[in-house]
């Protein structure tokens, strides 16, 4: 059978990428894959956030869910992202409000919110190891765009009660991140980072307790609908009342209503050396931090004081050979006072977008629901929609329902013309960075 094209990137199916984040975890063994057939109440592909939510969430209600997993708990996404625990949404709030109204706005906001207080809650309870801290910072690079975010952070005060937000002008703010290229930012002390892959392991082992079922090396193959659906594995089956659809950016295919609104991109991160002492030369607070450019900067700093850097574009499925070099010079530019900084880890993975860089979350049978499309922002968020998704089949659907107006048009084209249309524009943004306009 060939290969999947979103795995085509790592040499050793099912084993964990070489990250900086693998190499500080404690990884159990392997999860026993599927065999033979068997029965379960709810059916949950993925075990990344959304997954495994879902499952605790269901098996603490008294359900029986059994999560299939291609590869390893947290191999996607959910284990090698940039750990920000974002605010909100990629819309700020006034985009919402005017696409939505106000009321639907408030009410995802609500969701949003409830999704940071699910992570921290939970981390400080059972995973300590996950090391969750407050603070993100969002760098601007022209005066338009620090007034913008200025104004956007006034409305969520004004409006939302939301006072977690410190406005900076250009001296505050490069005496807090330590580059010469902003103009002014924000500090969010309501959100954070977490390691992200120690997250999703806790995460699981709390689900299991509960009594979830999570099966390793478990490709779904396809889903045949009806009551009950049944899932097909290479080495078995499973029937269930309920399906939940969580593999996100690693799951294209599998629902030809969801290949159309979600398209699977390449995101990169590099580790450098540890820096000691000098980490402070960068930021003067253990924060996280994000930019304004479309090809989004986004860094922080781990427990050993190696500088985390994301941020450099991938077009094509495939990763590129050389991953380092441009987010080396990513990395010096913002930070010329790093250059010359050894990088002893390099590492990629796919994530899920949509059209409008908001969640999708959708029914695709009256049994069968999906959750993803996050673009970036799923930390906090990817958690709290498969409690969405969980609280609609024990029939509370209000978060699922509120969550699944957020506008998520299909690609034009749908998922045949998705990856060529999204290269054209993903290249003309990056250009926009480059040129600064």
């Amino acid at each position: 059978m060939p290969r999947d094209p979103l795995t085509r990137n790592d040499p050793v199916a099912g084993a964990y990428p070489a990250s900086w984040y693998a190499a500080s975890a404690e990884v159990s063994d392997p999860r026993a894959p599927l065999r033979g057939s068997h029965r379960a109440d709810v059916a949950i592909v993925g075990a990344g956030y959304t997954g495994l939510w879902a499952a605790k969430v269901l098996a603490e209600a008294g359900l029986k869910p059994v999560v299939l997993e291609a590869h390893r708990v947290g191999w996607g996404a959910s284990g090698r992202n940039g750990g920000q625990v974002g605010t909100g949404f990629n819309w700020d709030q006034r985009k919402l409000e005017s696409r939505m109204g106000q009321g639907a706005a408030r009410a995802v906001w609500d969701i949003a919110e409830a999704g940071k207080r699910q992570l921290r809650d939970f981390c400080a309870a059972h995973a300590p190891e996950a090391r969750y801290l407050p603070g993100v910072a969002h760098g601007e690079y022209s005066p338009a765009e620090a007034r913008d975010t200025r104004e956007a952070a006034e409305h969520l005060a004004r409006h939302y009660g939301y006072d977690a937000i410190e406005v900076m002008d250009r001296d505050r703010f490069r005496s807090l991140i330590r580059s010469p290229l902003y103009v002014g930012g924000v500090l969010d002390r309501g959100a954070g980072h977490v390691h992200p892959l120690r997250y999703a392991l806790a995460l699981a082992r709390s689900a299991e307790r509960a009594g979830a079922v999570i099966h390793e090396g478990s490709t779904v193959l396809g889903i045949d609908k009806g009551t009950p659906a049944v899932l097909r594995t290479a080495a078995g089956e499973l029937r269930a009342d309920h399906v939940i659809l969580a593999g996100n950016g690693y799951m294209p295919d599998l629902d030809p209503q969801v290949a159309a609104r979600v398209m699977p991109i390449n995101s990169f991160i590099g580790a450098t050396e540890p820096l000691g002492n000098r980490w402070t030369d960068i930021l003067a607070e253990d924060i996280a931090v994000a930019d304004s450019k479309f090809v989004v900067n986004y860094y922080r700093f781990s427990e050993d004081r190696r500088f985390l850097f994301g941020g450099r574009e991938s077009y094509g499925l495939g990763f590129p050979r050389d991953i380092a070099g441009p987010l080396r010079q990513r990395l010096a530019t913002l930070f010329p006072q790093l250059a010359g900084v050894r990088i002893e880890h390099v590492w990629g993975g796919t994530l899920g977008i949509t059209m409008t860089r908001l969640p999708l979350l959708l029914r695709v049978a009256p049994n069968i629901l999906s959750g993803g499309g996050f673009s970036g922002h799923g930390v906090a968020l990817a958690g709290i929609a498969g409690r969405a998704m969980a609280e609609a089949i024990l029939g509370q659907a209000g978060r699922f329902d509120a969550l699944a107006l957020l506008p998520t048009p299909r690609f034009p084209g749908g998922a045949v013309a998705r990856a060529p249309l999204l290269t054209l524009a993903m290249t003309w943004y990056a250009l926009r960075d480059r040129l600064g306009v």
